[in-house]
């Protein structure tokens, strides 16, 4: 009896906690539903462009796994490839064919040269694969894995770390009674928003200019361009996440409540990273 009262007890203190019935039942509905979203499409089929080629070698290609798209000049391919409106364009260079790949993701690039070769080893049996030539408008043929995916690694990580610190520690100051303290003195409120926006963004500042420099400068990640503009959107991501923290803060009365926003706020904003990167 008497554990069955324990039981009794656990129970509606559950039921009670709304934000805990909701975590517990639309948090994991949410997370299948993005997985689902972003793993279960259909293989890929490449985007490619055809520059001024023969009319009849564009007709003998194999286009029902590829999406074909055919160009007049090059600079009109050159921009769909910069839109991303192509995955790559072949053009004539001299007697070889020349492939210029957007390069920024392995798995596309590689998925656009095996469907390529395929085609033209069908036509050539011989000699397709000799013909070839590569170029890339970004990255190059040693572009890692990691080079694709380190980017997003790189946002998440400085999201969700600045996210939890910022909102846990917030919430200790409200919790511990020094929020209200300060708003018994002369500070005005924007000035102790300002404060804590200032004080927490500091902090957020440096630590994304060493997480950024570790990973291009240390781990080899590839960058293109100058590093100011990598520092420059991690520290905007870093204070979104900031605010953020300390406005959820506000809904949280421990830890553990401001924990249970994650997989609500943290998770979704993962995967949609993840699925615009991966198209």
């Amino acid at each position: 009896m008497r554990v069955m009262a324990l039981v009794r007890r656990i129970l509606k203190q559950i039921v009670r906690d709304k934000r805990t019935m909701l975590l517990l039942i639309m948090a994991p509905i949410l997370v299948l539903t993005m997985l689902h979203l972003v793993f279960n499409g259909d293989s890929y089929s490449p985007k490619v462009g055809f520059v001024d080629l023969p009319t009849s070698l564009v007709e003998q290609l194999d286009d029902h796994e590829a999406t074909i798209s055919l160009y007049e000049t090059t600079n009109e391919a050159k921009t769909a490839l910069k839109d991303r409106d192509i995955d790559g364009y072949v053009s004539m260079s001299g007697t070889s064919l020349q492939l210029t790949l957007e390069g920024s993701d392995p798995t596309i690039n590689g998925a656009t040269m095996k469907w390529l070769q395929e085609s033209l080893k069908s036509l050539q049996p011989d000699s397709s694969a000799t013909m070839l030539k590569v170029n890339y408008l970004h990255g190059s043929s040693e572009m890692s894995q990691f080079d694709s995916f380190g980017p997003v690694l790189l946002g998440f990580f400085i999201f969700f770390f600045v996210f939890l610190i910022a909102g846990v520690s917030f919430l200790r100051e409200r919790t511990t009674g020094t929020l209200e303290r300060l708003l018994c003195s002369p500070l005005r409120k924007w000035e102790i928003v300002v404060g804590y926006v200032v004080g927490f963004g500091i902090f957020t500042m440096i630590q994304a200019t060493i997480i950024a420099s570790y990973a291009i400068y240390v781990l080899g990640m590839m960058m293109e361009g100058a590093f100011i503009y990598v520092l420059v959107i991690t520290l905007l991501l870093s204070l979104t996440a900031l605010t953020l923290g300390v406005l959820l803060s506000a809904f949280a009365n421990n830890e553990l409540q401001m924990i249970q926003f994650i997989p609500l706020v943290i998770v979704p904003h993962y995967f949609c990273i993840t699925s615009s990167t991966w198209r």
